[in-house]
């Protein structure tokens, strides 16, 4: 499975000098093309209050339409139509915000994710699920991994074969209610696209050295900072002892994005 590391929204928070993208996976499959998230779309930069709400004086999205997913697609010489399946690590504006310019794709989350976004519970939930990110009812497709097999040691993950052998869904809540993780083999080795579960490659490499204004909002909005840090740990694991078959990304870091397409091109070359 051929896979394009894209960032699709730009943002700048306060004392983050590199600042975050939105990391989001094409996937070329046998089926046609699918998403792993689907970061900024054409209609955030229209309505930003209703679309990403107070978050954005915090995160301070940059809308520009030549990053959004669609855009990045059609450049790259596919036709946007042949999207027809996004997977959602979870629901936040900043990872649903294209999924209006794919209103006939399919989505893909946890069941506890579609739960949390549809009926949110407490003032971080409501804040968080925009209803606006739904106004264009797409069709949501409920998943249960922790009835599936394990997967690298994470006890909770379901292979998504409908849309692709090789892509799985990992169960990692912790920063949201439904919060997940996507494993997808490329062939060559496993990528594994973490979302929200850390935030900054200082958080599972070692070094330690990530801007507090990031920490500061992880805390904030997680649904349970315990499991976020659990998850730092089994992440940071894999980081030290499966390097080479399986490359690590989350969602915002753009040194891990960077690194990722470095590789890509590497390996083409």
């Amino acid at each position: 499975m051929k896979v394009h590391h894209l960032n699709c929204g730009t943002m700048r928070p306060p004392r983050t000098p590199q600042g975050l993208v939105c990391h989001v996976l094409l996937l070329e499959t046998d089926t046609g093309l699918a998403l792993v998230d689907s970061g900024l779309g054409l209609r955030d930069a229209a309505d930003p209050g209703a679309r990403f709400g107070p978050a954005r004086f915090y995160v301070r999205p940059r809308f520009d339409e030549n990053e959004t997913a669609i855009r990045q697609i059609e450049r790259l010489g596919f036709d946007p139509r042949d999207v027809r399946n996004i997977v959602l690590t979870h629901f936040d504006a900043d990872h649903t915000g294209g999924l209006a310019d794919f209103p006939w794709a399919r989505v893909h989350l946890t069941a506890s994710e579609a739960d949390a976004a549809l009926h949110p519970r407490g003032s971080i939930e409501r804040g968080r699920y925009l209803p606006t990110q739904r106004d264009h009812h797409p069709t949501l497709v409920c998943h249960m991994p922790g009835y599936g097999e394990p997967w690298h040691g994470f006890p909770a993950a379901e292979e998504l074969t409908d849309i692709a052998p090789g892509l799985v869904m990992i169960g990692l809540p912790g920063h949201s209610r439904g919060h997940a993780a996507f494993a997808i083999d490329t062939g060559k080795r496993w990528i594994l696209h973490a979302g929200d579960a850390f935030y900054h490659h200082g958080q599972i490499d070692g070094t330690g050295r990530v801007p507090r204004a990031l920490t500061t909002m992880e805390r904030f909005v997680a649904h349970d900072m315990s499991r976020v840090r659990a998850n730092h740990e089994r992440l940071a694991e894999l980081w030290t002892t499966q390097a080479r078959e399986l490359l690590l990304v989350n969602a915002h870091d753009p040194v891990l994005l960077r690194r990722a397409q470095q590789i890509d091109a590497d390996t083409e070359g």
